[in-house]
């Protein structure tokens, strides 16, 4: 697959052939769903907790008598069924994250790349570096661009100077290639790789 490659000012650089196993790759949602649910199952603290019967802090003794009140029985103000009494069934400190093989996982990003490929929104650019952190001036060449909603994924480290620049833009998230994860890619509508970010996907995914 060949793809043209840009630059920031968004001109004609060259073009860069493009490995089909890992960008032309048959797009199934099934796949994608079930990285992109492993991704968040993973970020889940899963730290949400309620008080059980054991939990509350009331008296163990039994509110009143057996007998004679004309009330039901009743053996503990913990009680589910009592103010302040614990919870039945409540969430419990867990761990949401669940295992899903890195043969799998590979296929779900060679997906999310092929989609973003067979969309039409994936772009190739020469480099993502800037001289000076300047927002404003990154800001006037991702709107020559058309770049308002967009991932950069850049080769093993991201440029200080661009990464600066970029922080304070909304919808511009920049990640090195070694943070590429499905999930980003898919939120984003636009996909910008760097030469080098293409050279170690290819790398990462063979």
């Amino acid at each position: 697959m060949k793809q043209d490659i840009l630059n920031l000012n968004n001109e004609n650089v060259g073009s860069i052939e493009l490995n089909d196993a890992i960008f032309g790759v048959e797009v199934r949602a099934d796949v994608l769903h079930r990285v992109v649910n492993w991704q968040l199952a993973m970020r889940q603290c899963g730290n949400h907790q309620t008080k059980g019967r054991s939990d509350v802090a009331l008296t163990p003794a039994k509110p009143f008598k057996q007998k004679g009140s004309g009330n039901a029985r009743q053996g503990s103000r913990k009680g589910t069924q009592f103010r302040k009494g614990g919870i039945v069934f409540g969430p419990v400190v867990r761990d949401h994250s669940h295992d899903l093989t890195k043969k799998f996982r590979k296929l779900g990003l060679k997906t999310a790349l092929s989609a973003k490929a067979k969309e039409g929104n994936l772009i190739i650019i020469d480099e993502a570096k800037l001289s000076n952190p300047k927002t404003k001036d990154l800001l006037a060449k991702l709107n020559a661009c058309g770049l308002n909603n967009c991932l950069f994924i850049d080769g093993k480290e991201v440029d200080v100077n661009f990464a600066l620049a970029s922080r304070n833009i909304v919808g511009v998230d920049v990640l090195p290639t070694i943070g590429a994860n499905v999930y980003d890619i898919l939120r984003k509508e636009k996909l910008v790789l760097t030469k080098e970010a293409v050279a170690c996907l290819e790398e990462r995914l063979q």
